[in-house]
């Protein structure tokens, strides 16, 4: 009989070098016979034409290690977490059915535990109401949509940033099913110690300073990659709110590319106050460490 292999979860802010680790501690386990394969736990590497915005894989790190998740649906498609969690299950108790360690590669937050988890989601509201919602969220703006909220659920409304389009609208389509979303709703969900699997917990951390030059450094490789035409392509292919979401999209439209930096080390530090609140991880620090010297920490964590 296979035994189940436990599932390795590598996430930390963005920029840190996350598919960088994954990819040496891959090659530590296939040198002892076993076929991992990484499913992605970001929610912005699922669309399909996004794939520098959003730092996905390239080519030859996919031809290194397969990764599942990554560029599955189009510009135009909407996305949920529990859609998500759906397609995540699948693949990880796929892999792990055949024998395979799942690698799961992410940032932080709902879509992590998504892939991790079970979520307990409300409910779809009816087509209508999405609708309805999606053309005023493209005609009046997310900040707009928010300051509605703000009047009919002042506690939700505080706990969802004005720019966060996707959980904005979806706060208000809740309202108009006649359901009451609680302050947070789905983000109230950010994690559980009720995991689906075994699974080790590697929170990855590192020096402010150094992170903060490799989230520069990364910027300024995601423009000279096309970045900036990549997102003025999917602006004119009608890109979703969903897909509108990926950290640097708006400011690249406007050509703000110091905006961009701006808001990523926001957001790097969000996530690893967040992170580091966390129960049961294991908090693994990359400050002037080769990938394989933190890969092999890993791999002993795994043993």
């Amino acid at each position: 009989m296979t035994r189940t292999r436990r599932i390795v979860a590598i996430f930390g802010p963005t920029g840190i070098g996350k598919t960088t680790v994954a990819l040496a501690l891959a090659e530590r386990l296939r040198a002892e016979g076993e076929d991992p394969a990484a499913v992605s736990g970001d929610a912005l590497q699922l669309y399909r034409g996004l794939e520098t915005l959003t730092g996905a894989p390239d080519a030859a790190e996919r031809a290194r290690l397969e990764h599942r998740l990554v560029a599955t649906i189009p510009l135009t498609a909407a996305s949920s977490a529990g859609a998500f969690a759906r397609a995540a299950h699948t693949e990880i108790d796929g892999l792990l059915a055949q024998g395979r360690r799942p690698i799961v590669v992410g940032g932080t937050g709902l879509y992590l535990r998504a892939a991790l988890a079970d979520l307990d989601l409300r409910p779809p509201v009816d087509a209508a109401i999405r609708e309805r919602r999606r053309v005023q969220l493209e005609t009046l703006g997310a900040t707009a949509l928010h300051a509605e909220l703000a009047e009919r659920a002042p506690a939700t409304a505080a706990a969802i940033r004005r720019q966060d389009a996707q959980r904005v609208t979806r706060a208000l389509e809740l309202l108009d099913a006649g359901l009451e979303p609680t302050p947070g709703t789905e983000a109230s969900q950010l994690w559980t110690a009720d995991l689906r699997r075994p699974t080790l917990l590697a929170g990855l951390t590192m020096d402010r300073d150094e992170l903060v030059r490799r989230i520069e450094a990364r910027v300024d490789a995601m423009v000279a990659a096309g970045a900036a035409e990549e997102v003025r392509a999917a602006d004119a292919a009608g890109a979703s709110p969903g897909a509108r979401q990926a950290l640097g999209f708006q400011a690249l439209l406007d050509g703000d590319i110091e905006a961009m930096k701006a808001q990523t080390r926001r957001y790097a530090k969000r996530q690893l106050t967040w992170m580091r609140k966390l129960p049961d991880v294991r908090l693994v620090d990359l400050t002037d460490r080769a990938p394989g010297d933190v890969a092999a920490e890993l791999h002993g964590m795994i043993r």
